[in-house]
């Protein structure tokens, strides 16, 4: 018995040990982190020194990096921010809603509804070929010059609806790269349990495929927050208009700087998760 623990110890032991492998690999590893930190300081300081050194770093010191305008701008442009968020806040579900009927309408296999089929391929092909501005332009000021009485003719509506139908096309198209990568044994193998093609898709498919596909939406949802303030172009004061009336109130660029930062601020984080959840779903699969 003793004789066996201590094998057993000893198994362990060397188990733990690394190899020499193990060890040149992780030699290799703090070489590279070590390069890959001093280049990005010499760039980092490279362009700290270098840039003022240009001739015209003064002038644009003053209209992009103004810190009297930034501070007195700021706190309306993050005001501003907080309609972008609420017309993403109301737009993504209707998006993935939409984009989840168009998939399943682009996947139906019934000849009596190949209609929904060819439609599902018509959309996705109509809308992911156009400019997400010019249905913006088309939708927002086409169907309020229609003369529909209030609220109907809002532009928060219109524009909304412009980007529903814009990107639920890409989303379509994501969600149905999702089904089709679902292998078709398991959709015959739960025919063969005595599920129906509906109960198939719904209890089979589409989890799995959905959770494929999370990643890659991330991304589109992170696209959509940006393209939120397209809506500017038809009226809405979100933080993009608001920049633009700050820098004529101040004749100064910084706004559209203080702009840029409040978004950052929020699709960093948002892409960095996404980037978590594909490399979670990537060392999953290995």
């Amino acid at each position: 018995m003793t004789t066996s623990k201590v094998g057993k110890g000893a198994v362990t032991d060397r188990a733990k040990t690394p190899t020499r492998r193990e060890l040149y690999e992780a030699n290799v590893r703090r070489r590279a982190t070590r390069i890959a930190l001093i280049s990005t300081i010499s760039v980092g300081l490279a362009i700290f020194f270098l840039v003022p050194l240009a001739p015209g770093w003064e002038a644009v010191q003053r209209s992009f990096f103004n810190g009297r305008v930034f501070a007195a701008t700021f706190p309306g442009l993050v005001e501003a921010f907080l309609l972008n968020v609420m017309i993403f806040a109301w737009s993504a579900p209707l998006i993935a809603v939409a984009g989840l009927a168009i998939a399943l309408c682009r996947d139906t296999r019934a000849p009596a509804l190949f209609p929904l089929r060819l439609f599902g391929m018509a959309y996705t092909d109509v809308f992911r070929g156009l400019p997400v501005v010019l249905v913006i332009y088309i939708i927002g000021f086409g169907v309020p010059g229609l003369g529909l009485p209030r609220p109907w003719n809002s532009p928060y509506i219109w524009g909304t609806l412009a980007l529903v139908l814009v990107y639920s096309a890409y989303v379509a198209e994501v969600i149905r790269s999702g089904i089709d990568s679902i292998h078709h044994s398991q959709r015959s193998a739960a025919a063969s349990l005595g599920l129906s093609d509906q109960d198939i898709m719904r209890f089979v498919v589409l989890p799995q495929a959905i959770r494929n596909v999370v990643p890659a939406n991330m991304n589109l949802f992170i696209a959509l927050q940006k393209d939120v303030a397209l809506l500017s172009f038809i009226g809405p004061v979100e933080i993009f208009r608001q920049a633009g009336v700050y820098k004529s109130l101040y004749a100064n660029f910084t706004p559209y700087v203080g702009a840029a930062l409040i978004f950052l601020a929020l699709t960093i984080p948002a892409t960095r998760y996404a980037d978590y959840l594909m490399n979670k779903q990537n060392r999953a699969r290995t």
